[in-house]
């Protein structure tokens, strides 16, 4: 699937400068709290928290019906949740600053029949842009993008990239401060896939807080800055990816020449050994002491490495080996 996406991306948007700060320090563009929705007497979501600082990209990972659609409508007043509230830049009535809101839902869907400069237009129009001005931001849009030259063409005779890029434009042209992407990355090939990854930075670069769902966990592990991991309508964790792949301790991967020795009772008690290699969690100490016992024990050190779990290590851990599995068969359905 083609999808013409540049890194630069919106004229005009202003840098809000809170980006730049620690996230302790930023004001929150989402909080939810507690927030239930049930539909048929199934719970869909069960307590849902979940706090975003303006200028994040930050992802809601998990499988496909987990929840996250659900908890990304609920954030934007498309549906009201049975319990909790939800606050959009401090407002608890998120519909009423559309304005301010770009959302890519995962059903994508232009009226064929309209050309690609009105399409965009008619989606700002929607937030409260004027045509005029829509269509004005849509022809820049589309020059920008490498599609100018399909702006008075009609969506049905765009390849099926090319209708996704310019809803993603509509999405975007007028200049919101936060962007809800619904599975954005569904049904693009790995290029496409990583011209987007630009473009959501980018639009974090330029001040923009850009959310994000997905059941690919290499995506939110490049791109975000926060996650929440939802499996079963239920959040077992919210916060940084670093915190989450730190819940799992690092693991020590050590290479000796000798094979034999006094030394070997200085490695820790979990040690596992693994042909010519020895692999344990780095202690607590850190890896200095044991190298001093290994140096003089005369272990011959031949490599050692230090590796960090990985978030998909820490989404088993976090979410449970069932969630896991689901994710990964998630990943292996064709794309459309």
């Amino acid at each position: 699937m083609d999808m013409a996406v540049s890194e630069q991306i919106l004229p005009g948007n202003q840098v809000s400068g809170s980006s730049a700060l620690p996230v302790d320090a930023r004001p929150l563009a989402i909080e939810a709290r507690g927030l239930v929705k049930s539909f048929d007497g199934t719970r869909a979501v069960d307590g849902v928290d979940i706090s975003v600082p303006e200028g994040a990209i930050y992802g809601i990972l998990g499988p496909n019906g987990a929840g996250k659609t659900t908890t990304l409508r609920m954030l934007l007043g498309i549906i009201d949740p049975d319990e909790g509230v939800r606050r959009v830049f401090g407002n608890d009535r998120p519909h009423e600053i559309g304005c301010l809101i770009g959302y890519l839902p995962e059903e994508r869907g232009l009226y064929p029949a309209m050309k690609c400069v009105e399409a965009i237009a008619f989606m700002g129009a929607l937030r409260g842009l004027s045509l005029k001005e829509g269509r004005k931001r849509a022809g820049e849009l589309l020059e920008r993008h490498g599609l100018g030259y399909a702006a008075d063409r009609q969506i049905r005779q765009l390849s099926k990239g090319m209708a996704q890029t310019v809803q993603l434009l509509g999405t975007l042209v007028h200049n919101p401060r936060l962007v809800v992407l619904d599975e954005p990355f569904s049904g693009l090939d790995a290029i496409n896939q990583g011209k987007l990854e630009l473009m959501i930075r980018a639009l974090a670069e330029d001040g923009v807080t850009v959310i994000f769902s997905t059941h690919v966990i290499h995506h939110a592990e490049r791109l975000c800055e926060g996650v929440a991991i939802i499996a079963g309508g239920k959040v077992p964790y919210a916060g940084s990816v670093e915190a989450a792949r730190d819940r799992i301790p690092a693991q020590v991967r050590l290479e000796t020449r000798a094979r034999e020795g006094a030394w070997l009772a200085a490695l820790p008690r979990d040690t596992r050994r693994n042909g010519d290699f020895f692999q344990f969690p780095l202690p607590e100490t850190g890896v200095e002491p044991l190298l001093r016992q290994l140096i003089e024990g005369e272990a011959g050190i031949l490599s050692l490495s230090i590796e960090r779990a990985g978030l998909h290590d820490a989404f088993v851990a976090i979410a449970g080996e069932a969630a896991a599995r689901q994710l990964e068969a998630d990943n292996q359905e064709p794309r459309a």
